[in-house]
């Protein structure tokens, strides 16, 4: 039989934390990062080779997630068709507190000259964390309705494509950051998750103590939002051992 008949694919969307460790950026081809955790730990399950199609940038929504999937011809024609399963981890930037609608903040690289782009950000970068600190967030990066729509057409989109794949969902990711100084809609966005989750039939890993522990201990980025290795470990380790 061709090798290649054997090889699964797991499709993961996912934001910065998909490849981002303690130090900050890596190779998104990094063992030691949650979804790579995760396909060794299927390979070795299944006794075949299993490859990760990611599809994350740093700052994603759901409704990123669902734009990619939908207009990005490598994603909709490739990755999804062959998709053996798929890890949705996105909704831990949704739920984050901001003080401009999103849509402004993701404006900012537009603005000319780059003078004025360059002090707008600095103006922001300075002035919103204290926003955020004085009101717990003035409102989320995007609202829960938003969030469980797009999450709710991720999901029919998969199944239309690639049939009746296992599908794993996740618990937005606690933070401890000077960036984002408010656990504000932390909460809320955890409970709807689960029932998201469950009007779906799509199972949940809940990531919660497990991130907790890393930042308690030190060992996570500095910036208080992405992961320890130990934490990606142990999340991968999770998520292969729900998909069946």
């Amino acid at each position: 039989m061709d090798p290649s008949q054997l090889l699964r694919h797991v499709l993961v969307l996912g934001d910065s934390l998909a490849f981002q460790g303690p130090q900050g950026i890596v190779s998104p081809s990094d063992p030691r990062l949650f979804p790579n955790v995760a396909a060794s730990q299927l390979a070795l399950r299944l006794g075949v080779p299993v490859e990760i199609d990611l599809v994350a940038r740093e700052g994603w929504t759901c409704r990123d997630s669902w734009w990619a999937l939908t207009k990005d011809p490598v994603v909709f024609g490739n990755y999804l068709p062959r998709a053996s399963a798929a890890i949705i981890e996105v909704g831990g930037m949704d739920q984050l507190p901001a003080v401009i609608p999103t849509y402004l903040r993701e404006g900012m690289p537009y603005v000319r000259p780059g003078g004025l782009r360059r002090r707008t950000r600095r103006l922001y970068r300075e002035v919103a964390p204290k926003i955020m600190g004085v009101t717990g967030g003035l409102m989320r990066q995007l609202p829960q309705s938003a969030t469980d729509r797009y999450l709710t057409r991720i999901v029919q989109a998969v199944r239309a494509i690639s049939g009746d794949i296992p599908i794993i969902a996740m618990t937005p990711s606690p933070h401890d950051s000077s960036y984002y100084p408010s656990q504000k809609y932390h909460a809320a966005a955890r409970a709807s998750a689960f029932s998201w989750a469950a009007s779906m039939s799509v199972p949940i890993v809940d990531i919660e103590n497990i991130v907790l522990e890393g930042l308690a201990s030190g060992a996570a980025n500095p910036d208080g939002m992405h992961w320890a290795w130990d934490t990606h470990e142990r999340i991968g380790i999770e998520l292969a051992s729900r998909i069946r």
